[in-house]
């Protein structure tokens, strides 16, 4: 493996799932987000995701890799965008579900996620129009790193597709360490859908797709549910207390 492909993983392995989880916990530090540290979040992750990809993009060219080699083509267009498709309605509907049973237990209201989101995610049209384009270029620039470069890779290095395969979707689930257990098995199961439906379409089209779908859709409808759900919990507690005193009474 080249030296500069092995930094570029080990970054990507190490740094980047460090420096994630030291920013959330930051975040959950704080007693709330101002409008101007939301988009300032939004800006710093945008420029570091671009920055990024396109390192990685110029040392891939610089070996020699093809963009057809990084998914970064068409390839056959009926399979593509019935991938695209079906893996898109497939992760809606699953943060679609997520999002219904959002307070379901008292331990998921508690948990880093719910707290992270009212913190993090927009909550007026101008931060929806930068989260927007927050989405869309983590949906790309992601795709591209973990799906395009890191999946190639591997498969070269071990002359294996499984191993490719397995390799990117590690890295993916480390890079969301902060989401907990939980998060990172999520993550890593998904993870290895994509970087199969990578290998089988030979295009990053669909992932992208399907990625920025599900991000937009949990970032806009998430914050209205998880308050929902906690104003039910704190009007339960209410009620239940009012009726311990009347009976004690």
């Amino acid at each position: 493996m080249h030296w500069d492909f092995a930094l570029i993983l080990l970054t990507l392995g190490v740094a980047v799932p460090i420096m994630g989880r030291r920013r959330v916990r930051l975040l959950i530090g704080l007693p709330d987000t101002t409008k101007v540290e939301r988009l300032t979040l939004y800006a710093s992750t945008l420029a570091f995701q671009w920055c990024a990809s396109g390192v990685i993009l110029w040392r891939a060219t610089a070996r020699g890799i093809r963009p057809s080699q990084l998914g970064l083509t068409l390839g056959h267009s009926i399979l593509v965008i019935t991938m695209t498709v079906v893996i898109s309605l497939l992760l809606l509907s699953n943060q679609l579900y997520s999002l219904k049973r959002i307070g379901a237990r008292n331990q998921d209201l508690a948990g880093i996620m719910p707290q992270l989101a009212l913190k993090v995610f927009p909550r007026d049209a101008v931060e929806r129009l930068a989260f927007f384009s927050l989405a869309l270029t983590v949906a790309v620039c992601e795709e591209f790193i973990y799906r395009g470069f890191a999946q190639r890779v591997f498969e070269d290095w071990s002359n294996s597709l499984v191993v490719g395969m397995f390799g990117s979707a590690a890295l993916f689930s480390l890079a969301h360490l902060y989401q907990g257990r939980r998060g990172i098995a999520s993550t890593f199961t998904i993870g290895l859908l994509f970087s199969g439906v990578c290998a089988w379409t030979g295009s990053l089209i669909p992932t992208i797709v399907a990625h920025f779908v599900a991000d937009l859709t949990v970032g806009f409808l998430a914050p209205s549910r998880i308050r929902a759900a906690v104003d039910s919990r704190r009007e339960s507690s209410l009620s239940g207390t009012v009726l311990g005193d009347s009976n004690a009474n």
